[in-house]
């Protein structure tokens, strides 16, 4: 049988990102709220708390939920940019472990080339 004719062991970039939908999807959407958080940090050194700046008030609106829940375990004396720096930990962590689970089901996608 020739060369071509042989079922490559290694996924494309286009079927790689069909085939594992549930691993890229999720992990996208974590790491956009991960590293809005750190924008919402950064940012939020420069910027009033009221401040009526759109991006500002953009990084708000999309990271207030994840502020709201990292608020629950975290002591109410606790200022706000601390808040932020802890959702992004949070988050990260969050990220870590949603891929060591995949990985430990053999659901992750693999480094091309890798043996399975």
């Amino acid at each position: 049988m020739a060369q071509a004719d042989q079922e490559s062991p290694t996924l494309g970039t286009s079927s790689s990102l069909a085939a594992y939908w549930y691993f890229h999807l999720p992990n996208f959407v974590l790491a956009a709220l991960m590293y809005t958080m750190l924008g919402r940090v950064l940012l939020g050194l420069m910027v009033d708390a009221d401040s009526p700046n759109y991006i500002w008030r953009f990084f708000c609106r999309v990271t207030d939920p994840v502020v709201a829940v990292v608020a629950l375990v975290t002591p109410k004396i606790t200022a706000p940019v601390l808040l932020w720096l802890f959702g992004f930990v949070w988050l990260f962590w969050l990220r870590v472990g949603f891929h060591y689970t995949l990985l430990l089901f053999n659901l992750a996608p693999r480094v091309g080339g890798a043996a399975s």
